[in-house]
């Protein structure tokens, strides 16, 4: 059982690691639209962590890409090119997800594991570095 906000933050950064892993298991199938939900979710998860670490809850998938923004892209903690690729995700998430007749294929998706798995790198030693601070 999940009890402290630290031991939160860890889950959802391990959540994050899994489903990155489920995203190559996927494309390595050639699911692309479900490969494409995946990388979504496993940056959806390093940013909740985030976002729970500084005390934001946000209840909706709108509302953790709007705290994103607000308080770690804005603020230039974390680079825009990441601001963007978590707003991309979010839109072609819910394509693949909700659209009819809409699918992915590798060219579109492959070139998005790096930037991810470089997110939740960077989401990682963020909060680690709070932590850190935050026990000094």
């Amino acid at each position: 059982m999940i009890g402290s906000k630290s031991d939160l933050v860890k889950y959802r950064l391990e959540r994050a690691k899994d489903t990155l892993d489920d995203a190559l298991i996927l494309s390595e199938k050639n699911k692309w639209n479900s490969t494409i939900n995946r990388l979504y979710y496993a940056a959806y998860y390093a940013v909740m962590a985030l976002l729970l670490q500084s005390d934001l809850t946000p209840s909706t998938h709108n509302g953790t890409k709007s705290n994103f923004t607000l308080h770690f892209i804005k603020t230039g903690i974390i680079a825009k090119e990441y601001g963007k690729l978590y707003s991309q995700l979010f839109l072609w998430r819910q394509k693949g997800d909700y659209d009819d007749l809409f699918d992915f294929n590798e060219e579109k998706v492959r070139p998005y594991f790096v930037p991810v798995t470089e997110l939740i790198a960077l989401i990682e030693l963020i909060i680690k570095e709070n932590k850190a601070a935050t026990s000094e």
